[in-house]
């Protein structure tokens, strides 16, 4: 089984994780299986962009952004060039290690987070 690394995030993850990731589901579905409370405001249908998160190792094993995601992830903070929304990137045979930004356009806008 794949394993997914998830970089220490200040108020998600703040020691880091790591578990054994279940193929075929998403990345943001992995984290929620796994108590990582990953903001997910369309309830991962590529929608917004509060799930983005970047993958440091792993991105090319990823199934490819759809146009939809790619325009959705240009709203994102943080953007970075292996940036992904994590409710469309599908794990697979590959470990991965992710980062998930400090702040989501949610996060922002609603004050949620710690100064």
């Amino acid at each position: 089984m794949p394993q997914i690394i998830v970089l220490p995030h200040e108020e998600l993850c703040p020691n880091g994780a790591a578990f054994e990731a279940k193929r075929g589901d998403s990345i943001c579905q992995n984290l929620l299986d796994h108590d990582i409370e990953i903001d997910h405001a369309c309830d991962q249908v590529c929608a917004c962009t509060t799930c983005h998160v970047i993958v440091r190792e792993g991105y090319n094993t990823l199934n490819p952004a759809t146009d939809q995601e790619d325009d959705l992830l240009d709203k994102a903070w943080g953007l970075e060039p292996k940036s992904r929304l994590s409710c469309q990137a599908i794990v697979d045979k590959t470990d991965l290690v992710i980062e998930i930004p400090k702040y989501s356009i949610n996060m922002a806008k609603e004050g949620h987070r710690k100064d």
